[in-house]
């Protein structure tokens, strides 16, 4: 194979086998149980990224059902995102997300900068509960529950929380483990389909792990619990701020 020839075929590796096809990444069915909580300001600020402000000290703890998506199959996610300001616009940072499916953990780190880890998280629903559990091994790390379609949530508003911008810190280490690549990635959720929304009461608890640190952000109060089903598109990144930019 010429250097051309490894240029023309060079999309991810392995090179001859990619781990993961190259978009749009389409998801049917993709399940939201959302619970929002107040957490502690002084946490999230250690945390989050500049540019990116902290407004309130809100956390979003996700499980996320996708059993059909384009290229990464079916599988289960969950994490943390943390509602954010960036130039007068409100979004989501991810802070950090766990899942059970090596193609989606290699794509979402190498193409948009997800911070992704392998765990094992479980979302389903038993008798009139919605429930959540994410284990780090066979240690559990969160749990949630929820009164399963207590309520039905208007789809438009659903719809535009959606749509809002979402942003990842992208790092990408040097073969001598300096920064290569450090930078802000924005993205959104494309051709979003609501199909049912719901909310209902709901719990959180978090458990201390030194490798899945969860818990660095604590349960104050829960805010709400949501249950949404949709088909969306994941939008491909744009690189809007480059920490490494002269």
């Amino acid at each position: 194979m010429n250097e051309k020839e490894v240029l023309d075929r060079a999309f991810a590796m392995p090179l001859t086998s990619p781990a993961y096809p190259p978009g749009p990444y389409r998801f049917i069915n993709r399940e939201f149980f959302v619970v929002t909580y107040r957490t502690d300001r002084e946490a999230l600020e250690a945390i989050v990224p500049a540019p990116l402000e902290v407004v309130d000290p809100i956390v979003k703890f996700e499980f996320i059902r996708m059993p059909d998506s384009t290229g990464f199959g079916d599988f289960t996610e969950s994490g943390q995102v943390i509602p954010v300001r960036y130039k007068g616009r409100m979004g989501g940072y991810v802070h950090q997300m766990y899942l059970n499916d090596h193609p989606p953990i290699a794509g979402g780190r190498e193409i948009w900068g997800f911070p992704k880890k392998l765990a094992w998280p479980e979302f389903r629903v038993e008798k009139e509960t919605l429930g959540g559990v994410l284990k780090y091994g066979p240690i559990p790390v969160a749990v949630a529950t929820m009164g399963y379609k207590y309520r039905a949530l208007a789809h438009d508003k659903v719809l535009a929380s959606l749509q809002t911008p979402n942003y990842l810190l992208k790092i990408i280490p040097h073969v001598d483990c300096s920064v290569r690549v450090c930078e802000l990635v924005e993205y959104y959720l494309e051709d979003v389909t609501v199909k049912g929304a719901w909310e209902g009461p709901a719990a959180l608890e978090l458990f201390h792990h030194a490798l899945a640190p969860v818990a660095q952000l604590p349960v104050g109060e829960v805010i709400s619990g949501a249950h949404i089903l949709t088909d969306l598109t994941l939008g491909l990144g744009t690189v809007v701020h480059d920490y490494l930019a002269k």
